[in-house]
């Protein structure tokens, strides 16, 4: 993937440039005419052609975690939910009404996102992959069909993402010519219909693996493993768990049970070493990582940066799991009332976006505390030192919850998944790493079938996939008797906090409004949530531009 989504996205670029200046050697060149983006009459008749296309949509899928600085879904689809927190009174969901508006910045990035850049891009490569006067680019049907099951992976994954924050919305599987305002809603069933379908095609003929070279491509694990949610949604589960069962037995995928990687021979665990720099892909001999997104310093193409609202400064660049759930311990105080702390390697520069909730850091651990390794100190960091060496009481540990300690923001349990290295051109000040994620993993495969059997009345079955992660976890087994959604979605927040997109998984299981009620540390957060707030606004953005029909709102708004 090094090969692919960095140096591709260079020649790709490099590729558009070639193509303004060739237009500009025409007659006509004071005509308008688009040269911001890649002609597909005049790329899309080459193999390298449409690996440039699909190298911008890989880039368009980046954005979604890595895009515009505070509404990326790092901070959108964890902050004000049961497991994030807004840590001051000013930022997002301190009080849903004010928040979530259809004028909400946030609402607006990802619909944009998604038909702007994602559906745009992936319509694109599968309407001229299909073009039979192209049929002459592929050595074979197979080939061809693999391109197009890549695009059609990515429309499903869009489609799927829509219908999980909004409900019901215009499902687009086509090329527009020119402006179209005349959109309507189809149902949240009819756009999860139609991701099904893709994701059928896509299973059929993604390859099940690819080499090291190719890390981040999509796979047929990947499909499947998207099929299976979206056939929960639908309430077909069997189907669901045909779907997760074959990613569970293809012998592709394992949970890594013993230390590997970068610091195998540093302290920590097996499950520590999942999320450690340069451990992440399958490459590298994660065995559990199903789809992860490519993200390299120095490397044309490796740092993603936002193009959606014109942001394109540096600072859009890098993982942000770090900058947004770290601690801004940088401003803590010691107790003599002076700087306490100044940045370290090992913390980086949080800056305290999202506090997590008591209930993630202490209720969901209280049966297992000192048992289950991903509450160990190698995936929790509990305790801390006073960093800074000017500070009387540098190297003391920071003591118990005083005054002077602000526990929303300064200073709170970390989880260890964020931490990792800068880049070479930044440093601690930075706030973001350097390193790949990944969007589906394996352990996320067995939960997404143990809620199928949960919703099937299949209490053994269910009991018995949870206990795989587990095991691996070193925690109690569970019993069938304790198998309900609520305690798959506890069992998610123990293993999948951080990579989760927690309000896409609680929207679409109708379970948000229940849970921020129950669990925000925010007292503003629990009483100003309401009903309608299960699903997101529709951006009135794209109701006023679409002036031809009526594109209905969410009721509420």
């Amino acid at each position: 993937m090094r090969n692919f989504i960095k140096m591709s996205f260079y020649k790709t670029a490099v590729l558009l440039t070639l193509l303004c200046l060739l237009s500009a050697c025409n007659d006509d060149f004071l005509n308008e005419s688009p040269v911001a983006q890649l002609n597909p009459e005049a790329v899309l008749t080459t193999k390298s052609g449409f690996e440039s296309y699909i190298t911008g949509l890989h880039v368009a899928a980046r954005e979604e975690f890595a895009g515009l600085d505070g509404l990326h879904a790092h901070v959108t689809m964890n902050m004000g939910t049961d497991v994030g927190t807004p840590s001051l009174t000013t930022y997002n969901f301190v009080d849903y009404n004010v928040t979530l508006t259809p004028t909400y910045q946030g609402a607006q990035y990802y619909w944009d996102w998604a038909y702007t850049r994602m559906l745009s891009r992936a319509n694109t490569i599968i309407t001229y992959a299909e073009k039979p006067e192209n049929s002459s680019i592929w050595a074979s049907e197979a080939e061809r069909n693999a391109v197009i099951a890549e695009a059609k992976f990515f429309r499903a994954y869009t489609h799927n993402l829509l219908a999980n924050l909004y409900g019901g919305v215009p499902i687009v599987e086509e090329v527009f010519s020119g402006p179209k305002t005349d959109f309507v809603r189809n149902t949240r069933k009819q756009v999860y219909e139609s991701a099904a379908k893709d994701l059928v095609f896509a299973s059929q003929w993604l390859p099940a693996t690819v080499d090291k070279s190719k890390d981040g491509r999509i796979v047929k694990g990947a499909a499947d493993h998207l099929l299976a949610e979206v056939y929960i949604s639908l309430g077909e589960y069997d189907k669901a768990i045909e779907s997760a069962g074959k990613v569970i037995g293809s012998g592709i995928y394992q949970l890594m049970n013993a230390r590997f990687g970068t610091e195998k021979e540093l302290p920590g665990d097996a499950f520590s070493d999942i999320f450690k720099d340069g451990n992440t892909n399958r490459g590298a001999g994660n065995l559990e990582t199903i789809y992860a997104l490519q993200i390299e310093d120095q490397t044309p193409g490796g740092k993603p940066v936002s193009s959606i609202y014109g942001e394109t400064n540096a600072g859009t660049g890098g993982n942000h799991w770090l900058r947004a759930w770290g601690p801004f311990y940088a401003n803590l105080k010691d107790p003599a009332g002076k700087s306490g702390m100044v940045l370290v390697d090992s913390m980086g520069r949080g800056v305290g976006w999202i506090r997590p909730t008591n209930y993630v850091l202490y209720d969901i651990w209280k049966d297992n505390f000192d048992n289950d390794i991903r509450n160990s100190p190698h995936n929790i960091r509990r305790s801390f030192k006073y960093t800074n060496p000017s500070s009387a009481y540098f190297g003391k540990p920071v003591g118990k919850l005083t005054a002077e300690i602000d526990t929303m923001q300064f200073l709170f349990p970390t989880i260890r998944k964020i931490e990792g290295k800068v880049g070479k051109t930044t440093d601690n000040s930075y706030g973001k790493t350097f390193k790949d994620y990944a969007v589906m993993r394996f352990a996320e495969t067995y939960l997404l079938r143990a809620e199928a059997y949960i919703r099937k009345g299949e209490l053994a079955n269910a009991a018995a996939d949870v206990n795989v992660v587990r095991a691996r976890a070193k925690a109690k087994p569970a019993s069938a008797k304790e198998m309900t959604l609520d305690y798959i979605l506890d069992e998610r927040a123990r293993e999948l906090i951080v990579e989760e997109q927690r309000r896409r998984t609680l929207s679409r299981m109708g379970k948000l409004v229940e849970r921020v009620r129950k669990y925000s540390i925010r007292a503003s957060t629990r009483t100003s949530i309401l009903e309608k707030h299960e699903l997101f606004p529709i951006p009135q953005s794209a109701i006023d531009a679409n002036f031809s029909a009526v594109l209905e709102q969410n009721p509420g708004y």
